[in-house]
């Protein structure tokens, strides 16, 4: 892995204003709307309050479309000849995937930070270990999107695509129980869903898996559901590259 090559693509991701600001400003503005100035915001949920709730869901979905959005352009830059160019040079396809799982994961830390930040200042409130282990598991639980980029971009080979992928986790984050809090079919449909699972464990030092509609979902849940979709993500991102490889 080249640290002047990683810098160089940091700087140009972050260049991307129009991308950042959907990937981290955004995600904000939606806590500040939703969790910060509700008259509920103060009222007890499991370790913290309601405002905290809607903050680690805004963070995630911050983180998500940060690392779909690395994956997808990782996929297309490969697709796009770029990977010939790169294999002129002595960086190593390990070395690639090495910076671009570092530059998704450095994205995903801003709006984490930013909203996590804003929830400190506005009302958020809850035990130490809660903040620090949510904040975590956004952390390290948005990688699995960065495959779901990685398939999108290698499956349909276009911006467009990546456009797609960031546009499909909005109804992928309204189906899995993060913007509004679901209830009977809807939050049945919901467990079936990408986002459900790892929200729901980024919530669980929280919520400590007690839901808005009074019922309570046991940790496996939320586990299995974030495991079955990182194996989907996983041989649907190794099937369409190794695919696209063939056509070249």
């Amino acid at each position: 892995m080249n640290p002047t090559y990683t810098l160089l693509e940091m700087r140009r991701v972050t260049r991307n204003y129009t991308g950042m600001f959907f990937t981290a400003v955004l995600p904000a503005f939606l806590y500040l709307v939703f969790g910060s100035t509700v008259q509920a915001k103060d009222e007890t949920v499991g370790n913290g309050n309601v405002a905290m709730y809607v903050m680690i869901s805004m963070a995630a979905y911050g983180a998500v479309l940060a690392t779909t959005s690395v994956g997808g352009n990782a996929a297309l830059e490969r697709q796009q000849g770029w990977g010939r160019q790169l294999g002129l040079t002595p960086l190593r396809d390990s070395g690639y995937i090495g910076m671009k799982a570092i530059i998704g994961m450095t994205v995903a830390a801003i709006p984490i930070v930013l909203i996590y930040l804003l929830g400190g200042l506005t009302g958020a409130r809850g035990d130490a270990g809660a903040w620090v282990l949510s904040a975590l598991i956004c952390l390290a639980g948005s990688s699995i999107f960065s495959l779901y980029g990685l398939l999108m971009g290698s499956a349909f080979r276009s911006e467009a695509a990546l456009g797609a992928a960031t546009g499909s986790v909005i109804i992928f984050a309204f189906l899995g129980n993060v913007f509004v809090p679901l209830s009977g079919v809807m939050l049945t449909i919901a467990k079936f869903t990408p986002l459900y699972g790892y929200v729901g464990l980024a919530r669980y030092p929280v919520t400590e898996g007690n839901l808005a509609d009074g019922s309570f979902d046991p940790l496996w849940v939320p586990l299995t559901n974030a495991l079955v979709w990182l194996a989907v993500f996983a041989v649907g991102a190794v099937y369409f590259t190794r695919k696209g490889r063939e056509r070249q």
